[in-house]
């Protein structure tokens, strides 16, 4: 927090990145701790980037990180993974909050994926470039002129009002659209127009331009498809469909997830990267946990066992390739990897969190969930490995501490067993999923035997009296059994 800037939120002075697992992990912090200045410095800066020309107001998509301490000047070039973690941290700040604007972001940059960095394979491209005819953010800017021939005298004075747009501009004398002190009370005021007029103008405002964007020479798309990025969009977008009832973007999480599977995997080996046939290189331990991420983010959009079967798996191979029997940890690259002197290991979470970080938080959901206390065991050794390293330096390792957190906050498994389609059951998982509650594990099936496959603790489980029952357990003790859905509700909404 003492590198917080409280005047325009984000961490340190300029260059200015989004950080996103900062983010998340302050959201699982107040929810552990009650501590409402976590929460305060998340929105703030949620709301900084959204407002900010990091935001491409037009077509939507964040870019690498802001020049400037405002959000204001990008650096212009859009990363498939800055897109994903962030969908992720707007996604978490919606279930907090329920503040409307996270949800329009969300739903806008979910259709920006698909518009525009989406293969026809269904997976997604790494990047597109900065520069369009050598110039850099060429494509995104404006002159105060080219808005009001396009959107006529009326449409482009409200435009230029609400986007900052001006004769003498704020880069290199053309305008970056942005928000950052637009006052929509007095917009509203000094064009009359209620809130749903002054919305509906905006959109019909934006798509114009965005058609006339087009026509213009585009960036260069990087398509290669690498494994790790696409399976944090992957996740991201399971976890934004269930939260905001949005079936495309399940599907379109499926979709990914069965392209990497049919092109990725090459003799049950994961690799690393993917372009016009081409596979190369076996995949790192960050392509193994992140793929984990996106299996069990799968899991808890649609609750179809399959995808925690699938996790167990790659959970298994990782433990196999990258474990380091002697210290803990993982290796960055896997034992059947040529021969290097010293194996690497990395905890450090950069621009994305490392491997052991996001190998670690699911590796120890995945055991609670399966009941496999052997990992938990292994797991622990973690600690230890990367003690120094995550202690001298905390903050440069959130995505490590959202782990840490997770085995010290109080946390429950609940399991929901009942008929597939019964509305007692499907209203009950339908609720949890919009709420947020890191630190839970849901598990859900028609009988404690079909969960047994997985999670072997859960075959004396039973429904009562043939109707949806409800096992809330805190560390695997477990309260009365609950037939009455309202009372279920009662005790896990409120803690």
């Amino acid at each position: 927090m003492s590198s917080f800037d409280t005047l325009y939120g984000g961490f340190g002075s300029a260059p200015k990145f989004p950080a996103p697992h900062m983010l998340t992990f302050l959201m699982r912090y107040f929810e552990w701790t009650g501590q409402e200045n976590a929460l305060y410095a998340v929105t703030k800066t949620l709301n900084g980037m959204a407002n900010g020309g990091i935001y491409d107001h037009i077509g939507s998509g964040f870019t690498r990180y802001s020049t400037d301490e405002k959000w204001l000047v990008p650096h212009f070039e859009k990363m498939l993974y800055d897109n994903a973690l962030l969908m992720d941290a707007y996604t978490e700040a919606y279930q907090l909050t329920q503040q409307p604007e996270y949800k329009k972001l969300v739903q806008r940059l979910i259709q920006f994926i698909k518009q525009d960095m989406m293969n026809p394979g269904g997976s997604f491209y790494s990047a597109i470039d900065a520069d369009s005819e050598g110039k850099e953010g060429h494509y995104y800017v404006w002159s105060k002129d080219e808005i009001i021939t396009h959107l006529g005298e009326d449409l482009g004075a409200l435009f230029c009002a609400v986007y900052h747009i001006t004769e003498e501009g704020n880069f290199e004398g053309a305008n970056i659209p942005h928000t950052i002190s637009t006052s929509f009370d007095d917009i509203k005021a000094s064009f009359s127009m209620d809130d749903h007029t002054l919305q509906s103008k905006l959109q019909e405002a934006r798509h114009i331009l965005q058609s006339v964007r087009q026509q213009r020479p585009a960036p260069l798309v990087d398509d290669k498809v690498l494994t790790s990025w696409n399976a944090l969009m992957i996740a991201a977008l399971a976890k934004a469909g269930r939260v905001f009832d949005e079936e495309d973007a399940i599907r379109m999480a499926k979709q990914a997830m069965s392209f990497l599977e049919t092109h990725l995997v090459q003799h049950d080996r994961l690799m690393v990267r993917y372009r016009e046939g081409d596979v190369k290189h076996l995949g790192f331990i960050e392509d193994y946990a992140h793929m984990l991420s996106a299996y069990m983010s799968l899991y808890e959009a649609t609750f179809e066992l399959e995808w925690l079967t699938k996790a167990t798996t790659v959970a298994e191979n990782m433990f196999e390739l990258f474990w380091d029997k002697e210290k803990g940890g993982f290796f960055f690259s896997g034992s059947d990897a040529e021969a290097l002197i010293v194996r690497e290991k990395e905890v450090y979470d950069g621009a994305m969190p490392s491997g052991n970080s996001t190998a670690f938080h699911q590796l120890l959901k995945l055991s609670r969930m399966t009941g496999r206390h052997d990992w938990l065991e292994t797991l622990e050794q973690m600690f230890k490995a990367f003690y120094v390293d995550v202690s001298s330096y905390p903050s440069g390792h959130t995505a490590f501490l959202q782990g840490l957190m997770s085995q010290y906050a109080t946390k429950r498994e609940i399991i929901i067993l009942g008929r597939k389609g019964d509305p007692q059951k499907e209203q009950l998982l339908q609720a949890l999923q919009k709420r947020f509650m890191p630190f839970d594990i849901i598990l859900t099936a028609e009988t404690g035997q079909e969960l047994a496959k997985l999670a072997p603790f859960a075959k004396d489980y039973k429904t009562i009296g043939g109707s949806t029952t409800v096992y809330i357990c805190e560390n695997y003790s477990c309260r009365q059994p609950i037939t009455n859905i309202d009372e279920a509700m009662e005790q896990l909404c409120h803690h």
